[in-house]
């Protein structure tokens, strides 16, 4: 079963206040608990009453206490015997991350505070949500945690106020008990505003009302999704729950109908002709929407012409049209488990701007001259127009490769020369390889997964990858030496990571018998890439790319024309996929007016929307994630009933994360499951000791575990030491 409701009251502290029976710790709790309510002012009595006083000597203790703490200045009193606190706080603007139905961490917006992430407990977040931005005062003095607390003063912008949840209908009034992990309170809905949903629903809810008194808002059912635990509602709750949009919006869907698809002639006339040029594309074997394609010719001085075409989508969406606005407003397709969520309307993207065999198409290209050393000898920057000649599927080009026979196969086989050297090049100055295992799932007709596998990388997928990096990073170099920086631009930057973090990500690698030097930034990317070749083929190797990439920086759009770390690049950014990316869009079209001899625009604006892209970057990646997570807890659901091996992936101080081997679902095994023992979380070492036994459960350890639940709607699997005596029924759960 899910969670249980929080309309449900928690029993009362019955043993009341007994820490500290010295005036001294009375004084030090009364002096904490007014500055923890600054500005606020109590008398004596309800003082005992918050403080929860029971003992007689401890009640009488406090008026002197008061009085003490008025001597020295830290309180004050008012002529009516009122007592406040005179602390002059800080005072933080920050954003709630709410781990847990207890407390909260408030970020800091500006990260150099000094206070670090502040925690708040849920009595003080003053019905703040997960994500809301929040102004927090700062208590003078850390908590029993150790940590700076505070308490929120105000809410000074919701993150959301709609959300996904499953209906509870009793039958006076109805519940909805959300799907977000983060969101811990129930909404309470009125019958009249259920929208016909029936119990045990997906439904959309929007929060109407919160009235500070009340323990749950109050909301209002916008959409109903249908019965949980069927595939397309859980689909469609990941939708809601991430605000991805189910339509496109009718005047956008009017404006692509209306583009013309004749080219005409004045175009063609404007651009480089490749028409005549060989030409294919190499694209997944489900693709519709072709970005890019790889034209070849032999040049009579023996080097070699490769053109890497993009298709030129700004020529078909302009600025100030409700095609740009749907756009920038998703910023990226969004590819779930059984579905993609375009970012351009089907008409463009499967239509207009792809790529398709057999037909000319508009490009935005760079060209370059190569020997067969794979050395740039010179190349281009322009728009073009194509006719591809062959549409490849990765297997169908790899064949080609491997036997040596079908279309083209001598010049595949030349590329996939090039690319290498191009590769090798790229890793002898410093790249990092991050090759990440990517999980693919065998659905039937109704969403059911058969089975799941995990995607493989072969040489046709490098190959396509180095020649649209190398794409990309002369597109970014063109333009910085142009005026060496100054004119704006959108980069895709990463920072090099924090040498604090990668020797704590080097004494977990240690756990599985991987040495690295990670003592100075110059032997990162061979400590690193030393290290990745090591675990490939191994059961933790997805454990530790996973943690390598958390102990990295994320990389991000910006107008900064900084570096990036992980390929090793001085300047690199997004041209080469502008169907499903709207930063590629905007490199378009600066790199168009440039060419134009147009003069730099003002960076704020750009900037601004290379911080939209940024984030809608994460909300596609987080959605991805979650699409896949409901897929494996579903796929466990139905898996054969046996013991597991399993790697911890992570330990937290209610439970142990296992990836299990065979399958890469992650699950957790609860603390308050395992009564073996009391065991006590080690956050600086990341384990859990066992207070009797002295056991350890350390990250990287090798396990044997059992399902024992699933949670569809929780997107969740519980799990149990296979060792555990106790033998529980495992249960399937959509609630």
């Amino acid at each position: 079963m899910g969670r249980k409701s929080d309309r449900k009251h928690s029993k009362k502290n019955k043993g009341g206040f007994r820490e500290g029976n010295d005036s001294g710790t009375l004084a030090k709790k009364i002096l904490q608990f007014l500055d923890a309510h600054f500005g606020e002012e109590f008398n004596a009595k309800q003082i005992i009453k918050r403080l929860e006083i029971r003992d007689a000597i401890q009640k009488g203790g406090v008026e002197p206490a008061l009085y003490r703490l008025v001597e020295t200045g830290k309180i004050s009193r008012t002529p009516r015997n009122y007592f406040s606190s005179n602390q002059d706080p800080d005072f933080i603007v920050g954003t709630v991350d709410f781990v847990n139905p207890r407390f909260a961490f408030i970020i800091p917006e500006d990260p150099k505070a000094e206070t670090g992430d502040i925690l708040v407990k849920e009595a003080d977040l003053k019905q703040a949500l997960d994500g809301d931005k929040v102004r927090v005062m700062v208590f003078p003095l850390k908590g029993k945690s150790g940590r700076t607390e505070g308490r929120v003063l105000e809410i000074l912008e919701r993150n959301r106020d709609e959300f996904v949840g499953r209906v509870e209908i009793s039958p006076r009034f109805a519940f909805v008990v959300p799907d977000f992990k983060k969101m811990h309170k129930d909404i309470f809905v009125h019958r009249g505003d259920l929208m016909g949903a029936e119990h045990n629903e997906k439904v959309i809810v929007k929060l109407t009302e919160w009235r500070e008194d009340d323990k749950n808002p109050t909301g209002k059912v916008t959409r109903v999704l249908g019965k949980a635990g069927l595939h397309e509602v859980e689909i469609h709750s990941i939708m809601a729950e991430f605000g991805l949009p189910f339509e496109y919006p009718k005047d956008a869907d009017e404006e692509a109908n209306a583009i013309p698809e004749k080219i005409s002639a004045k175009e063609i006339k404007a651009r480089k002709d490749f028409r005549d040029v060989l030409t294919f594309t190499i694209d997944p074997i489900d693709a519709k929407d072709f970005d890019d394609a790889i034209s070849y010719r032999e040049l009579e001085n023996g080097n070699l012409e490769i053109g890497v075409h993009i298709a030129d989508v700004t020529h078909y969406v302009k600025p100030k049209t409700a095609l740009e606005k749907e756009a920038f407003n998703r910023a990226t397709s969004v590819y779930l488990v059984d579905r993609t969520i375009p970012m351009l309307p089907e008409r463009l993207s499967n239509g207009l701007c792809s790529l398709r065999p057999k037909e000319d198409k508009l490009t935005f290209a760079c060209v370059f001259e190569m020997d067969k050393e794979a050395n740039v000898v010179n190349h281009w920057i322009g728009r073009t127009i194509i006719h591809s000649d062959r549409r490849y599927a990765y297997e169908e080009a790899q064949e080609c490769i491997d036997t040596q026979s079908g279309d083209y196969f001598k010049e595949l086989t030349f590329l996939n020369e090039l690319a290498k050297k191009i590769r090798k090049r790229r890793f002898d100055h410093g790249a990092v390889n991050f090759e990440t295992v990517e999980v693919k799932f065998k659905l039937d007709e109704k969403g059911t997964p058969l089975g799941l596998f995990v995607k493989e990388r072969k040489d046709i997928h490098k190959l396509i990858e180095e020649f649209m990096l190398l794409a990309n990073k002369y597109v970014a170099e063109f333009i910085f030496r142009k005026h060496q920086g100054a004119d704006t631009f959108v980069y895709r930057t990463h920072d090099s990571p924090d040498l604090d973090r990668l020797e704590t990500f080097s004494g977990f690698a240690k756990r599985f018998g991987h040495q690295m030097d990670v003592t100075s930034e110059k032997k990162i990317s061979t400590a690193l890439n030393k290290l990745m070749d090591e675990i490939q083929g191994k059961p933790e190797q997805n454990v530790l790319e996973q943690l390598a990439i958390r102990s990295m920086a994320k990389a991000k759009y910006t107008t900064e024309p900084k570096g990036h770390f992980g390929l090793a690049f001085a300047h690199y950014t997004h041209f080469t996929s502008p169907i499903r990316r709207y930063p590629d869009m905007m490199v378009h079209r600066l790199l168009e007016h440039y060419l134009e001899g147009g003069k730099s625009p003002d960076a704020e604006p750009w900037e601004q929307k290379c911080m939209h892209s940024s984030e809608r970057e994460k909300r596609a990646a987080d959605a991805e994630r979650a699409s896949i997570k409901y897929k494996q807890v579903e796929f466990m659901s139905l898996a054969e009933e046996k013991d597991y091996d399993g790697i911890v992936s992570g330990v937290t101080e209610w439970g142990v994360f296992v990836e299990i081997t065979e399958t890469k679902c992650e699950g957790m095994i609860r603390v308050q499951d395992m009564d073996d023992d009391y065991y006590e979380f080690d956050e600086r070492n990341m384990r859990l000791i066992g207070t009797r036994s002295k056991k350890m459960i350390t990250l990287g350890d090798k396990v044997s575990v059992r399902v024992v639940n699933t949670d569809i709607d929780r997107r969740t699997i519980d799990l149990e030491f296979a060792d555990n005596d106790r033998k529980k029924p495992r249960s399937r759960s959509f609630n």
